[in-house]
């Protein structure tokens, strides 16, 4: 999820660049959501692994819309693969000491050495080596769907869960921060997971629980005053759409993988290490931060917008 909203406006300044190119993305059918609508996508080609008459599918689609370049964003071997088997007369990818699988730069017929620091930016130098010059900064999100409840009154929202362990936040402080909410701003601390989390949710206490799928998640983001992230999708949604809120981070750089546009408030301690370690348990450094100090940047965020007030 995050990779693919890192890479929105890169895609944003593909097509911006090339305004008659037709552009297809092709994403795993989960994420599919994600790109709905977009103005600068012509064709969402699905990725469909879950069958060998899927996949022959996707790379007879991909095959007869005859393209001239691939773009591999991701830089893994699956998606390197994919690239090849639409067999475009040029792939451009990361340099092998870039990539995140070295094995798919042995794909790329141009291998980009990058300057920036953060993804969304070495994504759009990656779209300047395709021979992008228009540069757009843009993160066309659809707009989601409801799902499930939640609260009429503003509500923070989190997503608590992250694709590694040693990123997520304990969730013991969440029922803390919940109180400290409810306390001193009269707002719900709402908690969204997957529909197969639902239980597990509905277990923590002082929280409202939301699961849902990924169009309830951009609508419950889109509504909340403000975002508790974590280093994992849902976190990147919120910047994406200019969310206030907090970040926090433990083994992940921020300057890499933290949200991008200024809007969340990155929380780190200090002794935090950039290993990139998928450990099995949370990072001690993210036990560090505590509900307390989450808190008070909230409320620093939403007095900046004129939303704090006392309990409602």
């Amino acid at each position: 999820m995050g990779d693919i909203i890192h890479a929105l406006p890169a895609a944003a300044t593909l097509k911006h660049s090339f305004p008659r190119s037709y552009l297809c993305w092709v994403v795993e059918p989960r994420w599919k959501p994600l790109l709905e609508g977009n103005p600068f996508v012509d064709e969402i080609v699905l990725l469909e692994r879950g069958s060998l008459r899927g996949m022959l599918a996707t790379r007879r689609r991909l095959r007869a819309l005859q393209f001239d370049v691939a773009v591999d964003f991701q830089g893994l071997l699956k998606s390197a693969l994919v690239a090849t088997a639409a067999r475009p007369e040029k792939i451009i990818g990361y340099h092998s000491s870039e990539v995140r699988e070295k094995f798919a730069a042995f794909f790329y017929s141009t291998k980009v050495r990058t300057q920036s620091r953060h993804m969304v930016d070495r994504h759009l130098e990656l779209a300047a080596a395709a021979g992008a010059t228009n540069i757009l900064k843009a993160f066309p999100i659809p707009p989601g769907m409801p799902e499930g409840r939640l609260p009429d009154a503003p509500f923070v929202l989190a997503s608590p869960f992250a694709g590694w362990i040693s990123k997520q936040w304990p969730m013991e402080y969440y029922p803390r921060l919940a109180r400290l909410l409810r306390e001193r701003l009269g707002m719900a601390l709402v908690l969204n997971g997957p529909p197969a989390a639902s239980h597990f949710l509905e277990g923590i206490r002082e929280i409202v629980p939301h699961p849902s799928g990924l169009e309830g998640l951009i609508d419950a983001t889109r509504r909340a005053a403000a975002v508790v992230g974590v280093d994992s999708g849902p976190m990147h949604l919120a910047a994406a759409l200019g969310k206030p809120g907090v970040a926090i981070l433990g083994p992940t750089d921020p300057e890499r993988n933290g949200p991008y546009g200024g809007s969340l408030k990155v929380l780190r301690s200090g002794r935090a290490h950039t290993s990139y370690k998928r450990h099995s348990s949370i990072d001690p450094s993210m036990h560090d931060v505590t509900p307390e100090v989450v808190m008070q940047t909230i409320e620093d965020a939403l007095s900046g917008r004129g939303l704090a007030g006392g309990p409602k």
